[in-house]
């Protein structure tokens, strides 16, 4: 599915429910979190405002990002900084967009690269996911720089997912072509074995 005009006019009209179901999600991972607005559409979580001044080339590398999708009308919180437990310093997801869990990640490798990011982002959704039952899936979000073809992402991307069942989308920003493009879990796994 690709964002165009009449796409966002939809996402647009969307706005309040987009906003109301992602604060009620942050608020379910995070309860004791405040939430500061920052931009148009994206609030950040208290304790990761430190974030900004310790990592700055970090901060307005996923700011960028997500101005990507609230461009087009969806509503970010900017999760707090989680590490799971038991696993060496992996974080959890960064944010939550538009009602769903959504781990950004920018990728300017080769195939193998993706694969490796949408990998490691699939597995901090899942971790956040964990915990609570209640929560349907959740998402990631790649920004390309590298020209590969659509179609080339899709088959790769769904190969990654044939041996996995969580809920969500795979969301690409092809920064090449400006095109943000988006694909259920679902859709992309019932790709496997298709001429």
């Amino acid at each position: 599915m690709t964002f165009e005009t009449s796409e966002k006019a939809k996402l647009d009209a969307k706005e309040p429910d987009g906003c109301q179901k992602s604060l009620a999600l942050a608020k379910t991972l995070f309860p004791n979190e405040e939430w500061i607005p920052s931009e148009d559409n994206i609030w950040v979580a208290k304790s990761r405002l430190i974030e900004e001044f310790r990592e700055p080339d970090k901060w307005e590398r996923e700011m960028s990002q997500v101005r990507i999708l609230t461009g087009r009308g969806s509503v970010a919180y900017f999760l707090p900084e989680k590490f799971t437990e038991g696993e060496a310093g992996l974080r959890c997801a960064d944010t939550v967009i538009d009602g769903e869990i959504v781990e950004l990640k920018t990728v300017t490798g080769t195939r193998a690269t993706l694969s490796k990011d949408f990998k490691k982002g699939y597995k901090q959704g899942a971790s956040l996911v964990k915990g609570h039952p209640e929560i349907q899936g959740h998402s990631v979000f790649i920004r390309l720089f590298s020209k590969l073809p659509i179609e080339s992402v899709k088959a790769k991307i769904a190969g990654e997912l044939k041996t996995r069942h969580d809920c969500g989308n795979f969301i690409c920003f092809f920064e090449g072509v400006n095109e943000l493009h988006k694909w259920a879990y679902s859709e992309l796994r019932a790709m496997i074995g298709k001429k």
